[in-house]
Formats: C-alpha cells, sequence, structure tokens
C-alpha cells in the first residue's frame, strides 16, 4: 500500500462531501471493494450514496467494441451520478471515476484535450482515489467484461499514464497492493465530521 500525498490544487468544481473513488481495469475486486467500503463507512455513522459501474447501463456497445458516443455517454452518466450521490449522502463511493472510465475512451480514440480538461478539473472533486492492481485470478465471465488480458492490462497501464498525467497534484491517491482490504482505505480517509 502506498499513499501518494502532494500539495493539492483545488477544483472549479465544488463538491461538500467526502468522496472516495474505486479505480482501475476492469476484473480486479473494485466493485466488491467499493461494497466493503460503504458498510464500513455506514458503521462509521456517515450517509452513504454509491456511485455504481456506467458501463453495464450503456445502450452503447462496450469493452473493444465501444463507440465514442458509448464512452462519452458513460463519462457523462458517472459525473451526473456522482453530483446526484453528493446531494443526498456525507460520503461518496465510486465504482470507478470519471479517470478510468476515461482509460476505455483513450484505448480506442486516443486522448482529447477538451476531455483532458474537464478529468483534470473533475478529480479535484475526489478525496481519495484508490487504485486496485490487476488480479489475474478476479478476470471471470460475468457476460459483460472482456475476457482479453492484453486489453485488461492496456486500459490498467492506460490508468497508470492517466494518474501521472491527469491527477497527480490534483488529489490524494492510494495504490493499493494485492492482497487489499478496506481497511487499508480507511487508514487513509479523514473520517472527522468536517472531512471533505
Amino acid at each position: 500500500m502506498r499513499l501518494h500525498v502532494v500539495k493539492e490544487e483545488v477544483s472549479m468544481y465544488a463538491i461538500a462531501c467526502m468522496k472516495i473513488a474505486i479505480i482501475g481495469s476492469h476484473g480486479c475486486g473494485k466493485t466488491a471493494l467499493a461494497f466493503s467500503l460503504c458498510t464500513e463507512l455506514q458503521k462509521r455513522g456517515r450517509r452513504v450514496e454509491l456511485v455504481v459501474e456506467m458501463a453495464r447501463r450503456s445502450p452503447f456497445p462496450i469493452n473493444e467494441a465501444t463507440s465514442e458516443a458509448g464512452q462519452l455517454w458513460i463519462l457523462h452518466r458517472h459525473i451526473a451520478a456522482e453530483l446526484e450521490a453528493s446531494a443526498r449522502a456525507d460520503a461518496v463511493v465510486c465504482d470507478r471515476s470519471v479517470l478510468d472510465n476515461y482509460a476505455y475512451y483513450c484505448h480506442k480514440f486516443g486522448r482529447r484535450l477538451h476531455l483532458d480538461a474537464l478529468i483534470k478539473e473533475w478529480i479535484g472533486t475526489y478525496t481519495l482515489l484508490v487504485k486496485v492492481p490487476l488480479v489475474d485470478e478476479w478476470l471471470i465471465p460475468d457476460g459483460v467484461r472482456s475476457m482479453d488480458r492484453e486489453f485488461q492490462r492496456a486500459i490498467d497501464l492506460l490508468v497508470e499514464d492517466l494518474i501521472a498525467d491527469l491527477a497527480e497534484g490534483r488529489t490524494r491517491i492510494l495504490r493499493l497492493d494485492y492482497p487489499f482490504d478496506v481497511r487499508q482505505i480507511l487508514a487513509a480517509l479523514p473520517l472527522d465530521a468536517d472531512s471533505r
């Protein structure tokens, strides 16, 4: 477990609650970790909302067959879901962030300056990004996720590149090593009543 903290820049977007995003490629345990984190925060008296992964709800093709419209739909729906959740809770847990959603866009279509700017600004609204490593045995067929391990690794590398380019210095980043546990996240969070 490595916690990377640098002087944080302030985002022009104001989110009044604590917001944690579990990020990484598909099939590496993000969803299970997000549910565990929600449970633990609720036990500590937080009003918690979970923002689920948008790709599973997309009316467009996903994975390697994605379209630009599909990736933009996922990205913008995710932002809208975070805004809605932050209006109802004092802690928001996100199964993905704008950054790892953008990695799938970049894999197929490359980076775009206007989207880089949006992602960089939005990153400042997260209290903590939690990067989950690839765990080979967790990529299991579920009828939705791509089972192509090269695609999974390519997304993971893009997530790391985007962290370096767009997130470093904008928010706190916790990189987990396998085996990981929700207690590692809790230890990195400011759990006082006034924390963002």
